[in-house]
């Protein structure tokens, strides 16, 4: 028998998020013969989303429903996440490593004393043990960690471990785990939304982000166009959100959201170390600027040299066609 492994999945509206998949495959790569256990927080109507966990890889699923789990605070999220945890005693935790991922599992492995690889992007095995590998130095380099006693419990980035396929004919238990979730000193009032709608940033698998080089708030209406002629989604460098071009929810960079797309199209910017360290991982990078010496380039896969008010629009078209 394998070990057991609980996966805490994140739901965004009512929908859960991708890398709550990803996590049921992480887990599986870390004990293909595990007894993976999902747990889903919020203040009503998970049955639907537990039923995807069971499709995606899960074997069965724990719910906690209260009114405090409605929207996330740390607080009662862990305090939901320690009752199930305390309930399965599982041998490894998974968890997105997400805004909230990042926010509450220091808190819970701090509760159990465990320890936390955190931002992991991939899992070998070694001596029947996994391994993870997580970037470091801004990702100039990458290291294997592994956790050597006790609790095995990690963050996976999102948009690098493929979900497995969606089954609809698996099946698996849902059942209802009761927690009081009180003393909370945290209240969530109003829940103002500034990112853009459409694919979130952190999952997109193709991404128009602009920098400087777009000039404007006007100068970004391009970029959308050609994001959703892609299926994409909008990002930033961090001189375009400090010029106010648009919301700091869209930037990418040390100081902003790290970003492993399939596609990255860099329009306009200069390639600063800070914001290669968001995005340097994406599979394929396209880098269009009118300096040819700009920094962006010696990370490109294509490069583009040309006025960027001009080649968006004229990309867009031929996608246009070929689509």
């Amino acid at each position: 028998m394998g070990q057991k492994i609980l996966v805490i999945g994140e739901a965004r509206d009512g929908v859960l998020r991708n890398v709550t998949f990803e996590a049921i495959a992480a887990a599986k790569k870390i004990d293909t013969d595990g007894d993976i256990v999902g747990m889903l927080c919020g203040d009503e109507g998970l049955t639907d989303q537990a039923q995807e966990m069971i499709y995606h890889g899960a074997d069965r699923v724990v719910t906690v429903s209260h009114k405090n789990l409605k929207e996330y605070t740390s607080e009662a999220y862990g305090q939901a996440i320690m009752a199930v945890v305390n309930d399965e005693s599982p041998d490894t935790i998974v968890m997105g490593h997400t805004a909230i991922g990042k926010d509450v599992t220091p808190k819970i492995a701090s509760k159990l004393e465990s320890g936390l690889i955190s931002d992991a992007t991939d899992i070998e095995t070694q001596e029947d043990k996994p391994v993870f590998i997580r970037p470091i130095y801004s990702g100039k380099a990458f290291e294997k960690k592994a956790i050597t006693s006790g609790l095995t419990f990690v963050t996976i980035r999102p948009n690098n471990i493929k979900p497995l396929e969606r089954d609809t004919s698996r099946s698996g238990e849902v059942s209802t785990k009761d927690v009081d979730v009180k003393d909370i000193h945290t209240v969530i009032k109003d829940v103002i939304r500034k990112a853009s709608d459409g694919v979130d940033l952190s999952e997109a698998n193709v991404i128009v982000a602009g920098g400087r080089g777009v000039k404007s708030e006007d100068g970004f209406k391009p970029l959308y166009e050609l994001a959703e002629v892609l299926g994409g989604a909008v990002g930033a460098s961090r001189g375009a959100c400090d010029a106010e071009y648009c919301d700091y929810s869209l930037q990418i960079g040390q100081t902003g959201k790290v970003v492993t797309p399939d596609l990255y199209i860099a329009v306009g910017i200069s390639g600063a170390i800070q914001h290669l360290a968001g995005m340097s991982n994406a599979k394929v990078i396209v880098a269009i600027n009118k300096d040819p010496e700009s920094n962006i380039f010696n990370v490109a896969d294509y490069g583009i040299v040309g006025d960027l008010f001009e080649v968006i629009p004229a990309l867009t078209e031929e996608i246009k066609k070929v689509k």
